[in-house]
């Protein structure tokens, strides 16, 4: 029982850690699973971890891929992206949890205003990447949640020890 507790609050940490960035938060629920699984070693610990895995990697891959490919389709540029994320890991030092997401929207803020010369087209740029990040943001909790409901359908459903 213990196990099962300690899996569900570090899932839960996790969770939190998505949508208030301090933490890899959906890495955080996936690896919970792992320490089920080798605390718990059968066939359907083994079958929800690698489930489990398949969702983090589509996770990952799509949180990033998504979002990204609708700023390229709203004509926000590759170097601007890049300078965003520069200054997005900059702040996120420099002001723990909420640096990041601020500093990736100030940052396309700051190179679109440069690149147009206008802050109407930059702001048009920026709420693009604030639809982003929150497009982000959604894929990884929609991720975490598939995580955390193919654990408990472990547990619960296929009878593995608690």
């Amino acid at each position: 029982m213990t196990s099962v507790v300690v899996t569900g609050l570090l899932m839960l940490v996790g969770l939190i850690g998505i949508v208030v960035p301090f933490l890899p938060g959906l890495l955080l629920v996936w690896l919970a699973t792992a320490l089920w699984a080798f605390e718990h070693p059968n066939r359907w610990a083994w079958a929800v971890f690698a489930l489990s895995g398949v969702v983090y990697a589509a996770g990952v891959v799509t949180q990033y891929l998504v979002p990204g490919r609708r700023l390229k389709d709203a004509g926000v540029k590759t170097s601007t992206l890049f300078l965003a994320v520069l200054l997005a890991i900059v702040l996120f030092f420099l002001i723990p949890v909420v640096g990041a997401p601020i500093g990736f929207v100030l940052g396309v803020f700051l190179v679109e205003t440069g690149r147009h010369r206008e802050s109407g087209s930059a702001w048009g740029s920026t709420l693009h990447a604030l639809k982003a990040v929150a497009m982000s943001i959604g894929i990884e909790l929609v991720a975490g949640f598939l995580i955390v409901l193919i654990w408990l359908l472990g547990v619960w459903r296929l009878g593995i020890p608690s």
